[in-house]
């Protein structure tokens, strides 16, 4: 496939990268600062500001889906979802939050934390990225949220999948790692099996 990669410089999207190329898709790797992307066949790397939707839209234009791992802030996620629909791609997968996941019925993971303001602001912004998608009917659009705890860790290509619900294991522990979050991730492109809805992911 042809995909065009927003944020492919960060913890997430360098591992999203690194996955997609070592499956022998076509990669365009967007980032405010493409000279940190590793020249790799397969890779185009290019430059592009997530806060300029028009310009973004021109990048994303002629791919067969878009995948997003920038990380959140207020009102970005509005001018994410504006480029993908300007450009004309159907398929589109945003790397979520964990902070929407339910603990239990009708509470969030987030209504649990004590968090200072600003980083409460990012995790609501990932809330409201979510119910912007599901208001979208144009996109086949997926919301891939992680475990709580998403970190530095071994490839195991083990893991389990669930939908809106926090998965946790017997120690009541919720974790993944970069690499096996990447691994769902393109599996998902690769076999859509959410589309227009949220998933996650924990071991």
């Amino acid at each position: 496939m042809k995909v065009a990669l927003v944020g492919s410089t960060g913890n997430i999207g360098s591992k999203v990268l690194a996955e997609l190329l070592s499956r022998g898709h076509s990669v365009t790797a967007i980032a405010r600062n493409p000279e940190k992307i590793a020249t790799s066949p397969g890779v185009q790397p290019k430059k592009g500001d997530a806060e300029d939707a028009a310009a973004l839209a021109k990048l994303l234009s002629g791919h067969d889906a878009v995948v997003s791992a920038v990380p959140f802030s207020p009102g970005l996620s509005t001018k994410l979802i504006e480029a993908v629909k300007r450009s004309g791609v159907k398929r589109y997968i945003m790397v979520g939050g964990a902070g929407s996941l339910e603990v239990a019925p009708g509470k969030m993971l987030k209504d649990t934390l004590t968090l200072p303001g600003p980083v409460k602001a990012i995790i609501e912004e990932g809330t409201a990225s979510l119910e912007r998608l599901r208001g979208e009917t144009g996109l086949e659009w997926t919301f891939f949220s992680p475990a709580a705890e998403i970190g530095p860790g071994t490839r195991t290509g083990k893991f389990r999948l669930g939908g809106d619900q926090l998965i946790v294991d017997k120690d009541g522990k919720s974790r993944i790692s970069y690499d096996d979050y990447a691994i769902a991730l393109v599996d998902e492109l690769e076999q859509p099996r959410h589309i227009g809805k949220r998933f996650t992911i924990a071991y």
